[in-house]
């Protein structure tokens, strides 16, 4: 086995009798050098889940945060609790003040809500990137994207409140993913996929210099793509011919339906459970 993905936390359960489901995610990855956490979800399943699954967080060697939003980061102190002291991969912007605003709705805090001293106390021991880097053999963080696609467009209602009370936008910078070097092509771990999923792989590929995708895994932001985008999206995944497509938690089902239509048996739904393995 050179890497085997299981999620653990995720919008859905599909057959783990007891298993518990969240609108969030979190990923269990053991590789021949070790285990590590990718996410953590809210914190109802993690500590269930990981156990039901057999799954031991005292065995990860690092986690990895995907970026500062409540649904993947509040979990972090039920994590600590089994597994501390524990380091922490993720980009430095990940405790910003983010909310999401619209129009017909009061501001939502949406980020995490835990000081960075609070989980520190914990055990946690920060590393903080923007770069893509090699965090183990093998595996990468992509650090921050460049998002050169034309249609991949930023959230207007994602937005980050200054000291003076004000909102700006925010362009969720710290959004990053796990790229993995396999046998068969990379396989690209996502969270939520902010950055634009195209723009992902695109840089994924350009920074890695391999030519194939074996798989993607997770979050992939594609619950309000319009048809031109998602069609866009299908030719990429056509482009690089990646044989396995595991789409969950931000991804909305009607499109998970539609990706199921057109993939086929390359489509999977990695609800709580769901593994891949290379």
């Amino acid at each position: 086995m050179e890497l085997r993905i299981t999620v653990l936390c995720e919008n859905y359960v599909s057959i783990h009798y007891g298993a518990v489901g969240e609108h969030g995610f979190s990923a269990f990855v053991e590789t021949p050098t070790g285990n590590f956490l990718f996410d953590t979800g809210q914190g109802r399943g993690i500590i269930n889940n990981s156990l039901l699954l057999k799954k031991d967080l005292k065995s990860i060697k690092f986690l990895v945060i995907s970026h500062g939003h409540y649904d993947h980061t509040l979990g972090i102190p039920q994590v600590l609790m089994k597994k501390s002291p524990l380091k922490i991969i993720a980009h430095p912007d990940i405790f910003a003040n983010r909310f999401r605003v619209s129009k017909n709705n009061s501001p939502k805090f949406i980020g995490i809500p835990y000081k960075r001293e609070f989980l520190e106390r914990l055990g946690a021991k920060f590393e903080f990137y923007k770069e893509f880097k090699e965090i183990d053999k093998n595996i990468f963080i992509t650090g921050e994207v460049s998002r050169d696609s034309n249609f991949e467009m930023l959230e207007p209602d994602m937005k980050i409140k200054l000291e003076n009370g004000l909102f700006q936008q925010d362009y969720i910078k710290d959004d990053l993913s796990i790229v993995v070097k396999t046998s068969k092509g990379l396989v690209i771990l996502l969270g939520c996929a902010h950055a634009g999923l195209i723009n992902i792989l695109n840089y994924a590929i350009e920074k890695t210099g391999e030519k194939e995708i074996y798989a993607v895994i997770g979050g992939t932001h594609l619950g309000a793509a319009k048809e031109e985008h998602l069609k866009k999206t299908i030719n990429l995944i056509e482009k690089y011919n990646i044989k396995k497509f595991g789409a969950s938690h931000c991804t909305g089902l009607k499109v998970c339906i539609k990706l199921a239509n057109l993939l086929k048996d390359r489509f999977f739904y990695a609800s709580v459970g769901t593994f891949l393995e290379v």
